[in-house]
């Protein structure tokens, strides 16, 4: 079984051409109490944030009774609801912007070499997506869930240069000289 803590670490079962390898971060663990007559029974819920480094990125929500499966339910969850991203040359191709619930992310490209300017939820997501080079501000609200789906938001809404040219019917000023 993966370490799911450690996305650094490579998955041990899994063959070279087994398909595509998947990085999961946890992002945050949030533990409840239910006060009952013999004390205390806990509850956890797992924030996981999950993606090929290719331009594929998900999150998933678990809750359990116990950590690793909480942790588990969340990474299954994120892995079927992956979405495509728009990167180039290891950054995003334009400044964007993304909003959910209270949380609102700023993503600007950065040249190569800057790293990933970000930190908490808007870092993993980005990690996962295999973007390398951004800058990111988080603004307004500070809770995890939401800055992960504004960061999402952020994200999906990126588009290739050619995609809005051919959107709109147009050629790429490269290809109009010739």
């Amino acid at each position: 079984m993966r370490n799911q803590r450690n996305s650094r670490e490579p998955d041990r079962n899994a063959e070279p051409g087994d398909g595509p390898q998947f990085s999961d971060k946890v992002v945050f663990i949030n533990r409840c109490a239910k006060v009952v007559k013999g004390g205390r029974r806990f509850s956890f819920s797992a924030l996981v944030v999950s993606g090929d480094r290719s331009g594929r990125v998900g999150f998933g929500f678990g809750k359990a009774n116990e950590v690793s499966d909480a942790i588990k339910k969340a990474t299954e969850s994120a892995k079927k609801e992956l979405q495509t991203v728009a990167i180039r040359e290891h950054t995003i191709p334009h400044e964007t912007y993304g909003e959910f619930g209270g949380g609102k992310v700023l993503l600007k490209p950065a040249s190569p070499g800057t790293g990933i300017i970000a930190g908490g939820g808007v870092r993993a997501v980005l990690e996962a997506a295999g973007v390398k080079d951004v800058l990111a501000k988080s603004l307004g609200s500070k809770n995890h869930a939401n800055v992960v789906k504004a960061t999402l938001t952020a994200l999906v809404k990126l588009r290739h240069r050619d995609s809005i040219y051919r959107a709109r019917g147009k050629k790429l000023p490269e290809q109009q000289a010739i």
